[in-house]
């Protein structure tokens, strides 16, 4: 196990053509599972690749337990890597793949045998030692690669996008493994993936990353909660964030968000700092599951009236499809609400958790208070019928 940091690492492909990363900072501490995540061409596999040593840094500085290693070859880093593609040879067993590195580093045969063993018992493969790539699943292909990665005990494991060539259903598979396999090694880890369902179920840390910049740095627990900004929120999330455009207006001394259903209109008081804020063109973020359907206590909380357009049942729970502002919103309700469409349903928010953007730059404005979730009375202004 071992610390790894990101000081200001820069890569640029030739001069006078955009930095592929600008100013990357990132530590993680020994022990802790790492995510870069983003969309296709965010930088994230670059970045990989050069703390792999694969590809060298223009600017900056890679350190390893607080060694700069950024001029190292491959080789001497001691880190392991598990590609997309797997990359086994064809031609070997599974057990020939996995002793590879190892008869590379010239260990003794009993302690290749010893630690092949090892490996399969872990990964559960003991059964297809004698195979050979050919003959096996894709996700048997992907335990052997990510063996042979454990086999070498380095300080640090790589993982880039290990999981996109698998089924859906694999891919829940191995997801759960490889965090067992985590929990029971304790190995520092860094994964990259596109997929924010990988990122929020398997990392300690998450850095969401776009035009081969760190957008937000933290636990999954932070980047869901308070994203930094829209793309952040819109990213990370399934169903996504719903944005909502509004003007803020103020009333009674509090500023307030307006929300139109066509049937109805909702003024949402706000518990933040309104520096600036009144008659502005912002975006309102606000989570589907946290839309809930007004019931006989709902707390004192707005609430506005809404008419059905869609109903997605997906077992676990129904997403329901509104309109506020023009804009389509989704709700994430109970599996045993089913409205039809056209209905119309009475919905509730909680001022607490409303996120604001700015509408031009899309970054987060003042947090709002959650500690001030509880509003009643004169500050709630509550459901006004047309």
């Amino acid at each position: 196990m071992a610390t790894l940091e990101l000081r200001n690492v820069i890569k640029t492909y030739g001069s006078g053509l955009p930095d592929t990363l600008k100013d990357i900072q990132l530590s993680i501490d020994s022990g802790e599972f790492l995510i870069l995540v983003g969309p296709s061409g965010c930088g994230k596999s670059t970045l990989m690749n050069c703390i792999a040593g694969l590809e060298n840094i223009t600017g900056g500085a890679i350190l390893v337990d607080g060694a700069d290693i950024s001029g190292m070859s491959p080789k001497d880093r001691d880190i392991a890597m598990v590609f997309q593609s797997y990359a086994l040879y064809p031609t070997m067993t599974v057990r020939e793949n996995i002793a590879f590195g190892l008869k590379i580093r010239k260990m003794s045969a009993a302690a290749i045998d010893e630690e092949v063993a090892r490996v399969a018992k872990l990964l559960q493969i003991e059964h297809l030692l004698n195979r050979k790539p050919g003959q096996l699943s894709g996700g048997q292909q992907q335990r052997v690669a990510m063996g042979r990665a454990l086999a070498r005990r380095p300080k640090i494991y790589l993982f880039d996008e290990p999981l996109s060539n698998l089924d859906a259903k694999l891919r829940v598979e191995m997801r759960t493994e490889i965090k067992l396999m985590h929990q029971r090694l304790k190995t520092t880890t860094v994964y990259v993936t596109h997929d924010q369902i990988e990122a929020m179920t398997l990392g300690d840390k998450v850095a969401v990353m776009k035009d081969g910049i760190i957008q937000q740095f933290g636990t999954p627990k932070d980047i869901y909660n308070d994203p930094a900004n829209l793309f952040v929120a819109s990213f990370i999330g399934s169903p996504p964030m719903n944005f909502i455009p509004l003007r803020l207006q103020r009333k009674d001394g509090r500023l307030v968000a307006l929300l139109d259903s066509g049937q109805a209109r909702c003024e949402l008081p706000l518990a933040m700092s309104d520096a600036g804020l009144e008659d502005r063109e912002v975006i309102l973020g606000m989570r589907p599951e946290q839309i809930l359907l007004a019931g006989a206590q709902d707390g004192g909380l707005p609430s506005i009236r809404a008419e059905v357009h869609i109903t997605e049942p997906t077992g676990p729970d129904t997403l329901v499809f509104v309109t506020l502002n023009d804009t389509k919103v989704c709700c994430r309700l109970a599996p045993d609400v089913a409205p039809r469409v056209g209905e119309t349903l009475n919905l509730q928010f909680d001022p607490a958790k409303v996120l604001l953007f700015d509408a031009q730059t899309g970054e987060r404005l003042g947090a709002v208070g959650r500690a001030q979730a509880s509003l009643a009375g004169d500050n709630v202004a509550q459901f006004k019928g047309r």
